[in-house]
């Protein structure tokens, strides 16, 4: 599909949506499962092609692993082959080859890895050769990296013969994915130290176990979305949990001001509508995935919304900072920036558009957090298809709750 049109739609029939596995929880079980030969039960394993990506090249002898657009694949695969494989090439798209490794990869040399790059220093394609002599136990990673650098040590630290400490340096963002990945090493049988800016895993060995993946917040997010923007609407998500070990659960609390109310049931998480404040301030250090779907909530509801912690947009699937600024003015919003303050300004007559046409900058978020605008107009999603990285099933479930989907 090159482009789709949603039909205009505000009145959502009550909807039961089954939401895909979190491929954050999936990409860490896997690697984890790899680590302890394979042997466990892993059930709810993500559709998502980043996932599905991660579990072929797992089972993959191939020279070379090609990581396609996955970061999380890329970082996570780079430890890991650093202390498994004795080398390894691992590539990606022309974008994922503009997506900063060096803080991981300077990380691993010092412990004793052999990593080149084979194009553009910093950045993949990169050849690794995995650690024979363990050089030292201790790094020091700045805090504000990409917790995806963080996640992927700690997951090899219990097999390093001497154990890791990991030294944050300065403030910490998306301490959550830290706390997931530590989470999900719980499970199989590591456990860990974090004191103030200090992370200390001993030398330990994973244990197998039956482990089931849980519902994606992130894609819970879009549906907050729907129900906020819809005129009337209500959404079960089935299996969603208050006690999840994701970050993005927050979008639950942000969205109590912006116009939904969640009730968990033993079924799920139940979305209704409810009114909105005029202003709100939200900090996405801990949950940057957030920002995107906020930001068109925002806009279109004329809520003027003060935005920090949007920094690391910047080096994802795509400039999510420069792609919101050029989609949110195709209907009067506006996202501007003052010294790493962002300043949500909302639309003032969206009504009077015409069929927008939103670009999706081959990112899987552009498109899941624009699409909820067809409640308000009719609208056409240009590359619907990036949706597979993360949520295959997305334009279906948006069916279901009403909404008319053509190609074009």
């Amino acid at each position: 599909m090159k482009k789709i049109s949603i039909k205009k739609h505000n009145k959502l029939q009550p909807t039961t949506i089954s939401l895909p596995a979190s491929k954050s929880i999936a990409n860490r079980a896997l690697i984890i499962d790899a680590l302890c030969k394979s042997q466990s039960d892993i059930k709810n394993i993500s559709e998502a092609r980043d996932t599905q990506t991660m579990l072929r090249l797992l089972a993959s002898n191939d020279a070379t692993w090609d990581v396609l657009d996955a970061g999380t694949t890329m970082r996570f695969l780079t430890a890991f082959s650093a202390v498994t494989q004795t080398e390894k090439i691992l590539t990606g798209t022309p974008r994922m080859q503009e997506r900063p490794i060096k803080v991981l990869v300077d990380a691993l040399s010092k412990l004793g890895a052999n990593i080149t790059y084979l194009k553009n220093e910093g950045y993949p394609p990169i050849k690794v050769n995995k650690i024979e002599n363990q050089v030292t136990d201790r790094l020091e990673v700045p805090g504000n990296i990409s917790s995806q650098y963080i996640s992927a040590l700690l997951m090899i630290a219990p097999i390093l013969p001497q154990g890791l400490e990991i030294q944050l340096i300065g403030e910490i963002g998306s301490k959550p994915y830290i706390d997931m990945t530590l989470a999900v090493m719980k499970s199989f049988g590591v456990t860990a130290s974090w004191e103030g800016s200090s992370i200390i895993i001993t030398p330990q060995q994973y244990q197998p176990n039956q482990y089931t993946v849980e519902p994606d917040w992130s894609a819970a997010s879009y549906w907050y979305s729907f129900v906020a923007l819809s005129d009337e609407a209500q959404i079960v998500l089935t299996d969603l949990k208050d006690n999840s070990i994701q970050g993005d659960r927050k979008m639950a609390d942000f969205m109590t001001d912006l116009g939904v109310t969640t009730t968990f049931t033993e079924e799920g998480a139940v979305l209704t509508k409810s009114t909105h404040k005029k202003q709100a301030s939200i900090d996405f250090t801990h949950c940057p995935d957030l920002a995107q779907t906020v930001a068109v909530i925002c806009a279109i509801k004329g809520i003027e919304c003060h935005m920090t912690g949007l920094d690391s947009l910047r080096i994802k699937e795509t400039d999510r900072i420069s792609a919101l600024q050029n989609e949110l003015g195709k209907f009067g919003g506006q996202l501007t920036e003052n010294s790493s303050q962002w300043t949500l300004i909302p639309a003032t007559e969206p009504s009077k558009l015409s069929t927008p046409e939103f670009d999706t900058y081959h990112d899987h978020r552009m498109a899941m957090a624009f699409a909820p605008l067809a409640t308000h107009f009719d609208i056409t999603i240009n590359d619907p298809s990036v949706v597979n990285k993360s949520y295959p099933s997305y334009w279906e479930d948006v069916k279901k709750a009403g909404f008319e989907i053509l190609e074009l």
